[in-house]
């Protein structure tokens, strides 16, 4: 009988489950952003909920909950119902607070449910024009020299950026100056002013002053060149065979959303991936599109979890 009545139950679950999803968007869905407007993580959402809506047939609302390294967004995703109207565009700092942040803010195995991976923005390291360093050469021979002496500045301590670093720094055996700021664009205008040698950022940020030709990207952090800046070798082809660091963005709901809805939102988003103006607009600030499957994002959230995880523990990184 007990496994007759699990049966019936696990039947009515998957009936119950079904029905939601045909029924499912019958609102307006609201999309979170950890971060301020104008960004690229904000770009990226708002690109995306346009897709959506156009296809969903229901308003797709941004709202931008800044602070806590992204983590007062989480909170409120988590806190939500999960019935697929609560959703939110996460980078990077999902996977690194559970390490940065004591005590953990939340578990992205127990809190989250992943739905699809975005896309991709690479990761830069700038310097002005007539820097000398020119070369990803230059500057690593310079800091074996002298180390701690070359200062980079970041958008802030556990910033997606600054863990780049970290990760390059290792790579390189080299130790350099970080210089936390409250956002890219301060420490880009110290490093144009002659305050900074360099500086790690996304590629939204610093491609008008390299186009400019204020600054010069020495080193791509990407797995592969930018379209953008082709002429641009990456850290990879400099010296570090498989470094990869770039930020990257996803589609999550509350843990507990039924699987149908999940399943559905992801076909939708794969389907945004395809469309001309997601291409284009991911192309505009360096970035690609990342296609996969929900379970290919839940293995990589995972896999970089504790990538970040041994970096904050190996340089006790604090978060700003």
């Amino acid at each position: 009988m007990k496994a007759l009545a699990s049966l019936f139950l696990v039947a009515n679950l998957f009936f119950a489950s079904n029905l939601q999803a045909q029924e499912y968007p019958s609102k307006p869905i609201k999309v979170f952003v950890g971060y301020a407007p104008g960004g690229a993580v904000d770009l990226v959402a708002r690109t995306l909920g346009q897709s959506l809506s156009a296809s969903m047939g229901q308003s797709v609302v941004i709202e931008n909950k800044p602070g806590a390294g992204t983590n007062i967004a989480v909170k409120q995703l988590i806190d939500s119902p999960p019935d697929g109207y609560t959703l939110m565009v996460a980078a990077n700092a999902l996977a690194a607070n559970m390490s940065l942040y004591k005590p953990q803010p939340y578990d992205i195995d127990k809190d989250i449910a992943p739905i699809a991976m975005i896309g991709r923005v690479p990761v830069v390291i700038a310097t002005p024009a007539d820097s000398k360093y020119q070369k990803l050469s230059d500057l690593i021979k310079a800091a074996k020299s002298n180390p701690d002496f070359i200062t980079y500045g970041t958008p802030g301590n556990g910033a997606t950026p600054h863990m780049a670093m970290k990760f390059f720094e290792q790579a390189a055996g080299i130790s350099l100056k970080h210089i936390p700021y409250k956002g890219g664009s301060p420490a880009i205008t110290d490093l144009i002013g002659g305050q900074l040698d360099l500086v790690a950022v996304n590629m939204l940020e610093v491609a008008p002053h390299v186009k400019s030709g204020k600054l010069r990207i020495v080193a791509v952090m990407s797995a592969k060149r930018s379209p953008l800046f082709p002429d641009i070798p990456t850290v990879a082809e400099s010296g570090f065979p498989g470094f990869e660091a770039s930020v990257w963005y996803s589609l999550i709901a509350p843990a507990k959303t039924p699987p149908a809805i999940v399943k559905m939102l992801h076909a939708q988003v794969e389907r945004a991936l395809q469309s001309k103006d997601m291409i284009e607009r991911l192309g505009s600030v360096g970035g690609e599109i990342s296609p996969g499957t929900t379970a290919q994002l839940t293995a990589y959230l995972n896999s970089e979890r504790k990538r970040y995880e041994k970096l904050v523990r190996e340089a006790n990184i604090q978060p700003d």
